[in-house]
């Protein structure tokens, strides 16, 4: 089993920077390649960004592309989404979901396990 914990959110003015961090609860976490997902007021989540387990390969959403960059430190069990150039379209609940393959996926049903999500909120 593993537990994801987001953190990082909050509430910036557009054109700012956040960086949202996803911590595991477990050694066996770089097995996991993990994604990032949003889920802004009144739409379906949506795919933002994944990593592969050692962190050599990424993708990303076309929208954040250029501005949103996906890291992980294997040491720390955490994965962070730094997310600059912020848009009061980024506005949303961000989580974070890993799942025991090389990989990851742009499709949110291939992912075993999420966290609760971090609010970003982007003012105009």
């Amino acid at each position: 089993q593993v537990q994801l914990v987001e953190s990082g959110g909050g509430l910036v003015q557009a054109g700012g920077s956040l960086r949202l961090s996803c911590a595991a609860s477990v050694r066996t976490f770089s097995s996991h390649a993990v994604g990032w997902f949003r889920q802004a007021p009144g739409k379906e989540r949506a795919f933002v960004a994944a990593i592969s387990w050692n962190g050599d390969s990424t993708s990303y959403a076309d929208s954040v592309k250029g501005r949103f960059t996906i890291s992980r430190d294997n040491t720390k069990n955490t994965v962070y989404l730094q997310m600059n150039s912020l848009e009061p379209e980024d506005t949303a609940v961000y989580y974070c979901a890993a799942r025991p393959y090389y990989s990851g996926s742009p499709y949110e049903d291939e992912y075993t396990y999420w966290g609760q999500g971090t609010q970003v909120t982007v003012s105009s």
